[in-house]
């Protein structure tokens, strides 16, 4: 496969036909939703990190094979997912300015 860019999977309204975009909406509320739950991992080892109670459960290789995983598997969601006013201003920055 070619490299390229990874760009959304979850197409926008407006690139839907009129039929489908209930299907679409759905689609990314239950992508928004996975993001959601990536985030929250992170944020969870986060603050096991901050506290210190990571050292309970993980030995020191172990919480940063988590972390790590955890940090990339939320700017992934990020990347498929994106927040509707993250899309607004990616639309804005490919949109070319009319002179």
């Amino acid at each position: 496969m070619a490299a390229r860019e990874f760009t959304t999977p979850v197409p926008r309204a407006s690139e839907v036909p009129f039929r489908m975009l209930p299907s679409a909406r759905n689609w990314e509320r239950i992508a928004l939703k996975w993001r959601n739950i990536a985030e929250q991992r992170r944020a969870h080892h986060l603050d096991l990190y901050k506290s210190g109670r990571w050292k309970h459960y993980y030995s020191d290789d172990e919480f940063l094979i988590e972390m790590r995983q955890a940090v990339a598997i939320a700017d992934r969601w990020a990347v498929i997912a994106p927040l509707p006013a993250e899309r607004e201003a990616s639309a804005a920055i490919e949109q070319p300015v009319a002179a």
